[in-house]
């Protein structure tokens, strides 16, 4: 729980308005108070043994910190230009011990505040934590729209916005609990890693759900539920397999954060002070040898929207506040991974210091990064790995892969010819050398950004199951959006708030039951079934974890890919052709002889495959061959 001291100023009488638990009373003397620590407290055995707290409260920045702990030193105190403001730096040695200390702010007259802050025991091989792969499909929610599962959270007392359900942009009231409360139903799917959309708070008057305007950092919004139920979330998916990926911002925060109005320094924030400038959004502009200098200040200095502000990562002590936080989360939480939204917007090269004090804290530990740019070079050029000739580096093993999601989409919807559909995938993926891990992407038909695929695809089921087998057992790690497992869509409206609308069942009077099946159409519970074997056949088959691929340029609207690795071959024929079409193998002699014989994955049917074999009309077939 956040500890600190709430003041109320009154015609400048100071009063104490409540007091949440962690702070003990201080001692208020001439006007200093003490409102809030962050990191609310940290952990011994990290690697690195450096800590920066930010202190905030009335005046706090004239008083001098004291702390007596065994292996635990002050290195340097630094004030801003805020009074209220005051940055510590501590270093723990190695064999500090976990344990409670004061943190006593004494002033030249008198003025004295107590602090008990916490140094807690880092879990067990927390360094070496396992974290989401090729293995994983992970299962993508947005909280406000899956599961109400506590409605006396709905609306907060003193928050700004309450639910209303009947508002498409506005809280709809699902949380914490409902996604626990539905776990095993996420598991007994198939999936077995969990991506909510943020969590953390965000009071903001309207349009808050999306949580990707955050007001706190170290808080869960109590709408969801508290610090706690997102811990307790973690502990329980992971009893069940099931891993947490956190959603997180660096870029920017919400216009009603609680700094935004008593800001540390006076470049805290992007063009402070100055007039709105909005982000160019010109990504090029970051790889670019001939851009303008004035267009890529504008790229990454310029705000989302008036009511995110852009922060200036290059200010240290905001840069490590961020850092911080995010490890945080990660020991806090025991974490599976991360998602970092708007990737490229921040200062790249604070990008960077951030992927990479993640690495060094925990080798291996993934993150993936959003870069919606329809290039393989661009987003290639944020991985690990990659040799930029600007010489820029990072430690991002993952990015979102784009590209191939777009390229899905029109392989499966424009006419063929030479340079239109099945041959855009075919492409796409003959890209993958740009990237120094393609295997590490996040691949994915939809998300909360964008149209609903089954809606894409012009609510055509064939095609649906062709894109979600090919995202299943293509390279990379796979990711569903909520909902897709019963063709959820949005005929009526391509708003946002229609593409993330409730989850049927999620509400005690829904008339619609995803999680019984009650109400369900016919082809909504042949998909769900179908998709339930598809995602439980891949759990178990490491050739599409971590098998090679090869694939065959598109011929006649058919596209055929193999994986496959030293115990398995398997062949994946994509016939986009309305009509029944008969497939010469001949072209496969790399896998395929004239007498291999060849097991349907899912009827189970075998038989020789012979010089041809009939393909059905819009189609995935799905083989395993003998090897």
């Amino acid at each position: 729980m956040l500890a600190g001291i709430i003041f109320k100023r009154c015609n400048r009488i100071i009063f104490i308005c409540f007091i949440l638990i962690g702070f003990q009373t201080p001692n208020l003397l001439r006007g200093q108070s003490l409102e809030r620590i962050e990191p609310p407290h940290w952990y011994t055995g990290m690697q690195n043994p450096h800590l920066q707290l930010m202190v905030y409260g009335n005046d706090i920045g004239l008083l001098i910190p004291e702390i007596k702990y065994d292996g635990l030193q002050i290195t340097d105190v630094h004030t801003t230009e805020n009074p209220n403001y005051l940055f510590i730096d501590l270093q723990l040695s190695k064999d500090i011990k976990p344990g409670s200390f004061d943190i006593l702010l004494r002033g030249s007259k008198g003025a004295k505040v107590r602090h008990r802050y916490e140094l807690k025991k880092r879990k067990k091989n927390a360094a070496a934590r396992t974290t989401f792969s090729n293995k994983d499909v992970v299962y993508l929610i947005t909280p406000d729209r899956f599961v109400n599962g506590d409605s006396s959270n709905d609306s907060i007392k003193g928050m700004k916005e309450g639910i209303n359900r009947n508002d498409e942009s506005g809280r709809h009231g699902g949380d914490l609990k409902g996604i626990i409360d539905n776990l095993d139903y996420i598991q007994d799917m198939g999936f077995t890693a969990l991506w909510l959309n943020p969590v953390t708070e965000s009071d903001q008057p309207k349009y808050s759900y999306h949580g990707y305007a955050t007001t706190d950092y170290y808080k869960i919004d109590p709408r969801y539920g508290s610090n706690k139920d997102y811990v307790n979330l973690s502990k329980l998916a992971k009893e069940k397999g099931i891993g947490l990926i956190m959603d997180m911002i660096a870029n920017h925060c919400s216009h009603e954060h609680w700094w935004m109005s008593d800001l540390p320094t006076n470049d805290w924030i992007n063009y402070q002070n100055q007039k709105y400038q909005e982000t160019n959004h010109s990504k090029y502009t970051l790889l670019d040898p001939h851009a303008a200098e004035i267009d890529r200040e504008i790229m990454t200095h310029g705000w989302f929207v008036p009511r995110m502000p852009d922060l200036n990562q290059n200010n240290k002590f905001l840069a490590t506040y961020l850092i911080q936080n995010s490890i945080w989360w990660i020991e806090y939480a025991d974490l599976y991974g991360i998602r970092q939204d708007t990737y490229s917007y921040p200062f790249k090269q604070f990008m960077s210091d951030w992927t990479c004090a993640i690495e060094r804290e925990y080798p291996g530990f993934k993150i993936v990064g959003e870069e919606w740019v329809n290039d393989p070079s661009v987003i290639s050029y944020w991985q690990r790995g990659k040799m930029n000739p600007d010489g820029y580096t990072s430690c991002l093993q993952s990015v979102v892969d784009f590209p191939l999601s777009m390229a899905l989409t029109q392989a499966l919807t424009e006419e063929e010819s030479w340079n239109s559909g099945l041959i855009k995938l075919y492409e796409s993926l003959a890209q993958d050398y740009h990237y120094p891990d393609a295997n590490n992407l996040l691949v994915m038909a939809d998300n909360h950004d964008m149209s609903r695929i089954f809606q894409q695809l012009n609510q055509d089921i064939e095609y649906f199951k062709i894109a979600l087998t090919y995202i299943l057992t293509t390279r990379g790690i796979p990711q569903i959006y909520y909902g897709t497992e019963i063709l959820m869509d949005h005929p009526a409206s391509n708003s946002h708030g229609s593409i993330r609308s409730d989850f049927p069942g999620g509400w005690k009077k829904d008339s619609i039951n995803a999680f019984t099946n009650k109400g369900l159409s016919d082809n909504q519970l042949e998909i769900k079934h179908w998709l339930k074997e598809l995602l439980q056949w891949r759990k178990n088959n490491d050739v599409i974890h971590n098998g090679q691929l090869t694939h065959y340029a598109p011929k006649d609207g058919v596209y055929v890919y193999f994986r496959y690795d030293t115990e398995k071959i398997l062949m994946f024929i994509i016939n986009k052709n309305k009509q029944e079409t008969e497939l010469a193998l001949s072209r496969f002699i790399k896998f395929v002889q004239p007498e291999t014989y060849a097991t349907n994955l899912f009827s189970k049917e075998k038989f020789k495959l012979g010089s041809r074999i009939r393909l059905s009309g819009k189609s995935i077939t799905c083989l395993e061959l003998d090897n």
